[in-house]
C-alpha cells in the first residue's frame, strides 16, 4: 500500500511530519508522498523521521494553477533528487501571492462584520497559512459550526466571503517543476470538469501537449466509474498514473491516509517505481 497526496501542517493539514510519518508505519505504507501547498518544508521535516522508519519518502508538491480559466491543482513529484535551489526561490514567490490573497480575504470578512485578523488566522498555519486555518478561526468565533459549514458559507469559491487567487498559469508551473527535475500529474481530476468526460479528454489532451506526464487516477473523490475512466484517458494520451488520499488529518476527518474516504483507496505498489521512469532527463 502506497499513498502519493498528502499533507502535513505545514500547509493545511493538521498532523505534523513526524506524526504524518508515524500513521504511514502504523498502516503498513511501503511509500509516501507529501505534497503540501506551495512549499516542501513539511516533507524536508519528515525525512529524519522517514530514514529512521525506514519508509520510502517520496518529495512533492501541489500547487494551484489556471487552465482556460480554470481552477486546476498540479502535483509536482521528485522521485530521484530534490528539486533546485531555483525552484525553491520560485516557491517563495508562490508564498507571497498566497499571503497577499489572505490579507484580501480578511479585508472581506471583516466587511461582512466578521471580526477577524491575519495574527489569529496565522497562529493556527505554520509555514503556510490557508483556508482551512481561516475556517477553524471562524468556528471559534461561532460563525460557523464545522470546516465544511466555514467554506460553504465564506470560503468556497460559490460563497459571500471567496477572494480570487492569483493563480500560476499551469503552463509554467508544469516547465518548472520538470527543469527541476519533477514528474507532473493532474491532481485530483474530478474537480476539474465534475463528470463532463469530453471536456476533461479535451483537456488532459492538451495538458499533455503541454508537458503534462501524468494524471492522478486514483483519489479519495473517486468513484470506481471516474478511476476507470481516468485510467483510460491516462493510456489514451500516453501518460503515467498516480494517486493519493490527499490527506489532511482532522481538516477532512472523513479521508484516512492510505485508504481514502471509507475504505475507497487501494493505490497500487508498482506506480511509486514508475514515477521515477517519468522523469525527463
Amino acid at each position: 500500500m502506497i499513498d502519493l497526496h498528502s499533507h502535513t501542517d505545514q500547509s493545511d493539514g493538521t498532523f505534523t511530519a513526524q506524526e504524518l510519518i508515524a500513521e504511514a508505519v502504523r498502516i503498513g505504507l511501503k511509500a509516501l508522498a507529501i505534497t503540501d501547498h506551495d512549499t516542501m518544508s513539511g516533507c524536508a521535516l519528515a525525512v529524519p523521521f522517514a530514514e529512521a522508519a525506514g519508509l520510502r519518502l517520496i518529495p512533492g508538491i501541489e500547487l494551484s494553477t489556471k487552465y482556460q480559466g480554470v481552477s486546476v491543482h498540479l502535483l509536482g513529484y521528485f522521485p530521484l533528487r530534490q528539486p533546485s535551489e531555483e525552484f525553491g526561490e520560485w516557491l517563495a514567490f508562490l508564498m507571497e501571492s498566497r499571503r497577499d490573497r489572505n490579507r484580501r480575504l480578511i479585508d472581506k470578512l471583516v466587511s461582512l462584520g466578521i471580526p477577524i485578523t491575519l495574527k489569529e488566522v496565522e497562529a493556527y498555519g505554520k509555514t503556510l497559512t490557508a483556508r482551512p486555518h481561516f475556517a477553524r478561526v471562524l468556528i471559534d468565533k461561532g460563525f460557523a459550526k464545522d470546516i465544511q459549514d466555514a467554506f460553504d458559507r465564506y470560503l468556497d469559491e460559490s460563497s459571500i466571503g471567496y477572494v480570487q487567487r492569483h493563480d500560476i498559469p499551469i503552463q509554467e508551473a508544469i516547465d518548472r517543476i520538470r527543469k527541476a527535475g519533477g514528474v507532473t500529474s493532474l491532481a485530483h481530476p474530478v474537480r476539474v470538469a465534475k463528470n463532463h468526460w469530453d471536456t476533461l479528454a479535451r483537456y488532459v489532451e492538451e495538458l499533455a501537449g503541454l508537458g503534462l506526464q501524468a494524471v492522478e487516477v486514483y483519489h479519495s473523490d473517486h468513484s470506481p466509474e471516474n478511476v476507470s475512466y481516468y485510467k483510460s484517458l491516462a493510456e489514451r494520451f500516453h501518460l503515467g498514473i498516480t494517486g493519493g488520499s490527499d490527506f489532511h488529518g482532522a481538516n477532512k476527518p472523513a479521508i484516512s491516509l492510505g485508504t481514502g474516504c471509507r475504505n475507497n483507496l487501494n493505490v497500487p505498489d508498482e506506480l511509486a517505481e514508475k514515477l521515477a521512469g517519468l522523469v525527463v532527463s
